[in-house]
């Protein structure tokens, strides 16, 4: 049974509310359920007390399970052409911008710029365009920086298991895909053409991926498209799930809040700081092992202070478009030079080596390579 099964039972109804009671039951578990995260993300534990202690104890689990070792990661977009319509993201179909997809060559110009800044880990990014980024081209980009690139994980359309299976051999170990949103309804209203309307086939890529062989799986929401404790009670059950049937790949969750981009979209629901610290806080508590992801959307000084409440990996001094970091994403127009559009504006624009002068100050260590991806098993 896949999750896109399973999550039909899960209980949602629970993030509708939990009393003061239930939160301070669930504080006091060693080993939390779905029940207890749905209860540590509900209004009662957004008071200042629960608050307080969820911080707290999310603190000294992350210290436990991962250290003081955060490790960092650049985004590499390879290509913003893209065949869905997708009210909320700046690559949609229908936003009139410009496209780029990178040559190989090109490609490899970006990854030695990302090495020069000390990167080691590198997550592949595009659009989904079979005629631009298929397959092929994502094998051989991977087998390409394979040699130089300890760490190379994708972010790209949903591919089947023998397409994957290609990619790892090539030398990829990880793969990220957000559901973006895992209400059926809501998803189907923001997502009007293309493949990615098939909410299923999209849901159950990550057990494809795994099926495949890779070993680092990544997965989220999208935080903005609809009510946030129901989407993370979803989210939750997920991780669950990967844990559960997945569980020779590691974990991450990342819970990436909407930005402006292209077409101006603006969100149905405000998720605020406050609100993505106690759901920080709360996937710690729930799944102590797990990796949690914030990326470059929230502002400086927000990650700052999230970092000590789960965060295990961060990117940092990211481009968010083609050629973003050398340049080469500019097509020629005339006289005049434009460069590729990016897929949202990013609000910490600090750059990585300042990220990583900021985490050592905090007293933690900034890892810009994973050594298990050149260890054999």
């Amino acid at each position: 049974m896949s999750y896109a099964a399973e999550m039909t039972s899960c209980p949602v109804a629970l993030a509708k509310g939990a009393t003061v009671a239930e939160v301070g039951a669930s504080l006091g578990r060693k080993r939390r359920s779905l029940e207890d995260f749905a209860a540590l993300i509900s209004p009662a534990a957004a008071s200042p007390w629960c608050l307080e202690e969820m911080a707290r104890q999310a603190h000294e689990l992350t210290l436990k399970h991962f250290g003081r070792v955060i490790r960092l990661f650049a985004p590499l977009y390879l290509s913003n052409e893209c065949v869905n319509v997708c009210r909320y993201c700046g690559f949609s179909r229908d936003n009139p911008i410009q496209r780029v997809t990178l040559s190989l060559d090109q490609v490899l110009a970006e990854t030695r710029y990302l090495r020069s800044e000390g990167f080691r880990h590198i997550l592949l990014v595009a659009g989904e365009h079979p005629r631009f980024i298929s397959p092929e081209y994502l094998r051989e980009c991977v087998a390409r920086l394979h040699p130089d690139w300890p760490s190379i994980s994708l972010e790209v359309g949903p591919l089947e298991t023998a397409e994957y299976e290609g990619i790892v051999r090539a030398g990829a170990e990880g793969l990220v895909i957000y559901q973006e949103t895992y209400d059926r309804e809501i998803y189907a209203s923001m997502h009007s053409r293309g493949p990615k309307k098939d909410f299923d086939w999209r849901l159950e890529t990550v057990e494809r991926a795994y099926a495949a062989g890779l070993k680092r799986l990544g997965i989220g929401a999208l935080l903005g498209l609809a009510p946030w404790r129901m989407e993370a009670v979803a989210l939750a059950g997920h991780v669950g799930y990967l844990l559960r049937h997945c569980w020779k790949a590691q974990i991450t969750v990342s819970i990436p809040r909407l930005r402006p981009s292209a077409g101006q979209f603006e969100p149905p629901v405000k998720v605020g700081e406050r609100d993505l610290t106690q759901l920080i806080c709360a996937l710690r508590l729930t799944f102590p092992e797990v990796g949690i992801v914030l990326s470059t959307r929230e502002r400086a000084g927000l990650r700052d202070g999230l970092l000590r409440l789960g965060i295990t990996m961060m990117s940092a001094g990211s481009h968010t478009e083609p050629g973003g970091y050398t340049g080469q994403g500019a097509t020629v127009i005339g006289s005049e030079g434009e460069h590729a559009t990016e897929q949202f504006e990013i609000a910490d624009a600090r750059s990585s080596s300042e990220v990583a002068t900021v985490l050592a100050g905090m007293g933690y260590e900034p890892v810009w390579k994973d050594w298990d991806g050149v260890l054999n098993d």
